[in-house]
């Protein structure tokens, strides 16, 4: 299967493109944002990395043909897991929060969290895939992402907001002039999840405090979320403090210690075993 048949993409205006993988139907798939730039353009997440995403933006002339514009797309993980970072090693230029280099580095597919089914895979991207077989290949990354970087794009900049939790090297992507926030999975319309082996649920709800903050301040008005579709300042609002009033109680620490333990058993069975 060609990158041109796996992907579909739809132009959202003032140079943002939302793009799918077309035959990965789960809860896991991620979204991926292109964005761009007077003087660079930027992808917020790379998906599973099993078709060239280089290739299909190309193709459809996303990018334009401006020979001005010299600098290498830059694709950014909004955190590590396999869902948004295993497209990473396709891109010259990649960037990622230092709390997460390591994993990315050394291909930690426990760190990724790489889970993936048969079933969630539709049609094969090629004769004979099998999901036992994927892995987050192990990527260098070139930009070493901090609170408060500013990824300069030109005509629009995208701050840098740790945001842990999740994960711990989540991030969200903040464009200030125009309101709009690329959160990942610190928050998007579902269940947030808080029971990885490095997610945290203390750190999780000082980020929801942060979130709650930048709608009270005004300073958001639409959300560009790691699943699902996009909301806006009052579904972030109410989103992120119901974390708050949740995560702490007693019934919602039981649970997430279970899940936790669950997954990380699940995760390091699953990522020892030997691959075909």
């Amino acid at each position: 299967m060609s990158a041109t048949d796996w992907y579909a993409h739809k132009s959202l205006g003032e140079g943002l493109y939302w793009i799918q993988e077309k035959f990965f139907e789960s809860s896991n798939r991620a979204n991926i944002w292109l964005l761009r730039g007077s003087h660079q353009d930027v992808v917020i997440d790379t998906g599973l990395g099993l078709r060239s995403l280089p290739d299909y933006i190309n193709s459809k002339s996303m990018l334009g043909d401006d020979p001005q514009r010299k600098n290498p797309l830059l694709a950014i993980a909004t955190h590590a897991h396999f869902d948004h970072s295993g497209g990473l090693h396709q891109f010259q230029q990649v960037g990622v929060h230092s709390a997460e280099v390591d994993a990315l580095a050394n291909g930690d597919n426990f760190e990724t969290v790489t889970w993936l089914s048969d079933r969630e895979i539709v049609q094969a991207p090629w004769p004979g895939w099998r999901a036992r077989q994927y892995r987050v290949k192990a990527v260098q990354p070139t930009h070493i992402l901090q609170e408060g970087d500013v990824i300069n794009l030109g005509d629009r900049q995208l701050t840098v907001l740790h945001m842990p939790g999740h994960s711990r090297g989540s991030i969200c992507l903040h464009d200030g002039d125009n309101k709009m926030l690329f959160s990942g999975d610190v928050v998007y319309d579902g269940a947030m999840i808080d029971w990885l082996p490095t997610s945290r649920v203390s750190d999780y709800i000082s980020s929801c405090e942060r979130l709650v903050g930048l709608v009270d301040s005004e300073q958001v008005d639409q959300v560009m979320p790691g699943h699902y579709h996009t909301f806006g300042a009052k579904q972030l609002h109410r989103i992120a403090s119901g974390y708050i009033d949740k995560a702490g109680t007693c019934p919602a620490r039981f649970s997430t210690f279970a899940w936790r333990t669950l997954a990380g058993l699940a995760l390091r069975a699953s990522n020892t075993r030997g691959i075909c």
